[in-house]
């Protein structure tokens, strides 16, 4: 699966999808721009993918990638189970209109609740 290169080296690139993937599974929601968002998307919804199955190997994965420990506690004791029975579709992007220096077009990515799934 090829990922947007966002005119970033490949090292930064990981390390900012990783920091917008912590926070996210952190807070629920976050805002960012709309390509940054579509490539967050994929990202985010494969590591709930994983935390769905609650073995060791699992949790090395998630751990691998999200930074912060008890963050990965979170995704498989509350995340995870949310959307134990939905295959795919954890993700909403809502588009926001432009930012105001740049007028890069803005979005939010959040968590959806998993009785809307």
């Amino acid at each position: 699966m090829s990922m947007r290169k966002l005119g970033r080296k490949s090292d930064h690139r990981r390390a900012m999808f990783r920091g917008m993937v912590t926070f996210l599974l952190e807070n629920g929601k976050i805002k960012t721009t709309v390509t940054r968002a579509k490539e967050l998307r994929s990202i985010a919804e494969r590591i709930v993918t994983i935390g769905k199955n609650a073995d060791l190997n699992s949790k090395r994965k998630v751990l691998s990638y999200v930074t912060k420990e008890n963050i990965v506690k979170k995704v498989f004791d509350e995340i995870a189970p949310r959307y134990a029975g939905v295959s795919g579709g954890y993700t909403r992007i809502t588009k926001i209109g432009p930012r105001r220096g740049d007028a890069a077009e803005m979005a939010i990515v959040e968590l959806i609740a998993a009785d809307s799934v």
